[in-house]
């Protein structure tokens, strides 16, 4: 598939929006690598390949096992996942997909067991946000495969 649209090239302004919100996760009390197995478990859902490909090389910079992110589809049903991490992906699936248009009580509870309310909010951004990220780049067919780890650390320095 072709690129539609290059966002770095055409979509400075929106990129520097979508950017701020990394820059208020980044100083979350969430861990980095939490908030990126969600961005990869969303986008897993999504279909984003661009998304996928960013977010497992950084997964694996910060020590990620092949095994957790091969088996990440399947989170339930695999004993290394922490508690705390299962409460995040339960909560970052039903954001992400808001079924019959609710995030369900049990999901809630279950991460409210894990996170203060602040955090849960932040965890919640964390969750618009990648989904935001996705839609961008499945619309405009962002390719895959040239991401290097730290590249956008970079480039949103210099938006």
């Amino acid at each position: 598939m072709a690129e539609r649209i290059s966002l770095i090239n055409n979509a400075q302004g929106a990129i520097k929006a979508m950017y701020g919100l990394g820059a208020y996760l980044a100083k979350s009390p969430l861990e980095k690598r939490l908030v990126d197995l969600i961005d990869f478990r969303v986008s897993q859902i999504n279909g984003c390949a661009y998304c996928l490909d960013m977010h497992s090389k950084d997964l694996r910079l910060e020590g990620e096992t092949e095994q957790r992110l091969h088996v990440l589809n399947a989170w339930r049903d695999a004993p290394f996942y922490t508690d705390r991490e299962g409460a995040a992906l339960a909560w970052a699936e039903a954001v992400t997909t808001i079924e019959h248009g609710e995030v369900p009580d049990s999901v809630y509870t279950e991460a409210r067991g894990f996170f203060n309310e602040a955090e849960l909010i932040d965890l919640t951004l964390a969750v618009v946000a990648i989904n935001g990220w996705n839609r961008l780049n499945i619309a405009f067919r962002t390719t895959a495969g040239g991401y290097q780890p730290g590249q956008h650390v970079v480039h949103a320095k210099a938006v």
